[in-house]
């Protein structure tokens, strides 16, 4: 399979600061891929040069197999772009504006009127087609934006923060879209939301201190730190004392009368031991299950890392 988006070394330097060092990945398939970090880690840098809007002390970056120092302008063609802050013209109506989009994007005349109306209609503004832009909502304005970053049908989708100033509803009709947009796409999606990024997100791609720290599968990250503690429900529970025995663990917190956490370190078979335990001495568990770590506890771990 060839590979859609790869990025080879890329090194950026401002004044005598590096603000990212040798990033390297590549993305093959369809989908939509989380770029996380924390503020100034150096994902607005990453993007800004695989966009061609910044030109990269060192490295490459390659769409399709071009690289974009050799034929910046046809890599270009093949990328869509919606930076943090939309680029629309308020006083331009919705099909005002992404024909002129189409038009930046060396679309043939002939074609634009498709394109126009394509746009549109994937992204659910075609309702709008003559509406300002400055009298639609914010989520339509999001819309709009999205809509001229696929008008020309790039292989290459790159979002930062799609949703953000966005109203509950309209995060929730964002995401559908981006989700739809993956299934055609390459999606690159920056977001400091973490729970957006787990709803949305295949892969994930975290740049910390400049540097690629975790480039994984979304479950790989959700794993990334070990279980710490086991929920349990049992009809007959034994004090607490009698929990604490059991090898490994640390801490017993019931939460109801017969519903407890279990807090434990270095012991990978504790729900083994607490399922024999349980049959040993009449405990009758109900449920059992490992707490998976919040995705912040993930996100600070690998923060560490930089």
């Amino acid at each position: 399979m060839s590979t859609v988006l790869k990025v080879e070394n890329l090194s950026h330097r401002y004044s005598s600061a590096w603000a990212i060092r040798e990033i390297n990945f590549e993305i093959s398939n369809t989908g939509v891929i989380g770029l996380l970090g924390s503020n100034g880690a150096g994902k607005s840098t990453t993007m800004n040069i695989i966009c061609g809007v910044l030109k990269q002390t060192e490295g490459d970056v390659y769409i399709n197999g071009i690289n974009k120092k050799n034929d910046p302008r046809l890599v270009k063609r093949q990328l869509g772009f919606l930076p943090q802050t939309p680029p629309l013209h308020a006083d331009f109506t919705v099909n005002e504006y992404l024909t002129y989009a189409a038009d930046l994007r060396f679309i043939e005349k002939k074609n634009v009127k498709r394109a126009v109306a394509e746009a549109m209609d994937k992204t659910g503004i075609s309702h709008f087609s003559s509406r300002l832009i400055k009298n639609l909502s914010g989520g339509y304005k999001q819309r709009v934006g999205i809509a001229q970053a696929i008008i020309h049908k790039p292989s290459v989708v790159i979002l930062d923060e799609p949703t953000n100033g966005l109203d509950p509803n309209q995060i929730i009709e964002a995401r559908k879209l981006i989700r739809e947009i993956g299934r055609d796409h390459v999606v690159l999606l920056s977001s400091h939301v973490l729970s957006e990024i787990n709803l949305l997100c295949r892969d994930i791609i975290m740049i910390e201190g400049g540097r690629i720290v975790f480039s994984d599968s979304m479950d790989s990250f959700n794993n990334y730190l070990q279980p710490a503690s086991v929920i349990t429900v049992m009809e007959n529970p034994p004090a607490e004392a009698e929990l604490m025995k059991l090898p490994g663990v640390t801490k017993v917190e019931f939460l109801t009368a017969r519903q407890c956490r279990i807090y434990f370190t270095g012991n990978k078979t504790i729900t083994e031991q607490i399922i024999a335990a349980s049959m040993q001495h009449g405990w009758r568990i109900q449920e059992i299950s490992l707490e998976r770590s919040l995705l912040d506890d993930v996100f600070k771990q690998l923060s560490r890392q930089s």
